[in-house]
């Protein structure tokens, strides 16, 4: 609960001094929904872990863990929930319900830690290839992250919020709360499903950009907070169904 407070807890001071209240609530504090009902999700499950007794070797890791998460720094929270994710999950004798809370707070550092570090690295690549998808199908020439409008009007700029990689990323944290609250069973067809929520997400961002990319009264329309906050929604509903669809056997148990 430190760690995640911590965590989100920074980003919503910083979104609420640049917006506002209201506006900074009404889009959830730069804070995707996903990634605040995964956190609670994941701390409900450990709540009601009681198979697991205290050692000697967990209160020294807990002591470690809140010297971490005590600075001001967000990446350093997450960080320390990634690691203490994995203590629970293999040095300690957890039941089933604290199994799979640490298994969902290991996947919320996924597009909390991991996904903006690999992007601070690769971001040059990861949005050249954003760019390469829109280029072709728009039918439009390219350099770097710059696309020709189909009307030749001008270039479509790809920035890194429009990044595809973040929504991955919330697509696949998404797939292991669903998976996890609903006690799913792996199996080797869940990778085909976990791909698919990740190729939708990407296709609707690519097919986003790419509406941008046809004049600039198309991109004016779309690259709106109104504009935004519709994606978002399309993605979010997009994503919830094809998990939905891949764990049906648990939410939808024959009678």
């Amino acid at each position: 609960m430190l760690g995640c407070t911590n965590g989100v807890g920074i980003r919503i001071g910083r979104t609420v001094s640049e917006q506002g209240w209201l506006d900074a609530a009404f889009g959830t504090f730069d804070i995707s929904v996903i990634v605040l009902a995964a956190c609670f999700a994941g701390i409900l499950l450990l709540y009601r872990d009681r198979a697991a007794q205290i050692g000697k070797t967990d209160i020294v890791v807990a002591a470690l863990f809140i010297t971490l998460v005590l600075p001001p720094v967000t990446s350093l929270s997450w960080f320390a929930i990634a690691a203490l994710s994995f203590y629970i999950l293999i040095f300690t004798d957890a039941g089933d319900s604290g199994r799979r809370g640490a298994i969902i707070l290991l996947a919320t550092t996924v597009p909390m830690l991991w996904a903006p570090l690999l992007f601070n690295f690769f971001s040059k690549t990861i949005l050249a290839f954003d760019a390469a998808l829109v280029a072709v199908v728009l039918d439009s020439d390219r350099v770097g992250n710059f696309v020709e409008f189909a009307d030749h009007s001008g270039d479509l700029m790809v920035f890194p919020a429009c990044s595809s990689l973040p929504n991955m990323a919330l697509a696949f944290l998404c797939w292991v709360t669903v998976n996890e609250l609903v006690a799913h069973k792996w199996r080797p067809i869940d990778l085909l499903w976990c791909l698919l929520v990740a190729t939708a997400v990407l296709v609707v961002n690519v097919a986003r950009m790419s509406l941008m990319g046809l004049n600039h009264d198309y991109y004016r329309a779309l690259h709106t907070p109104a504009g935004e906050t519709a994606i978002n929604v399309i993605i979010f509903g997009v994503t919830l169904g094809i998990c939905a669809l891949g764990s049906k056997r648990e939410i939808f148990p024959r009678t």
